[in-house]
């Protein structure tokens, strides 16, 4: 099936995206049922990107099924601030993974992250977004 052309971020999703707001992301199981995952979500402004560990069912998923659902909301505007969007998996990479997921510790808990693995490397995972539905009023 061939990919379907980008979706393009507002101003006010890549802000959204950008909050400390934790994101559920959906990949699909080999026997086509969801797998759903809270975790923390970023931006470069034309894609969604994750930051996980190698080993993880979603990241099994998301090698063999590129397609992903993400879904993000402010919790103290649960209805006018909301994003989902259903995309694929452009790139996996584990370039610059470690120093990434610190940053997200920042972002999230005001600390660096202290749980680095050698045995399962961290990862970045790149969404580019093909349909986009929410509000951001």
């Amino acid at each position: 099936m061939a990919a379907k052309s980008p979706a393009r971020l507002t101003e006010k999703q890549v802000a959204l995206l950008k909050e400390p707001h934790l994101a559920q992301f959906v990949t699909l199981n080999k026997d086509g049922s969801p797998h759903i995952a809270p975790l923390w979500i970023d931006t470069d402004g034309t894609h969604l990107i994750i930051n996980t560990a190698d080993g993880r069912v979603k990241v099994r998923n998301m090698r063999r099924d590129q397609r992903v659902a993400i879904g993000v909301y402010d919790p103290k505007n649960p209805n006018s601030r909301v994003l989902n969007v259903q995309g694929r998996v452009v790139e996996i990479t584990r370039e610059g993974a470690d120093e990434h997921i610190s940053a997200m510790a920042e972002k999230y808990v005001k600390r660096r992250y202290a749980n680095l693995d050698p045995e399962h490397p961290r990862l970045i995972v790149k969404v580019l977004p093909e349909k986009i539905h929410g509000r951001m009023d």
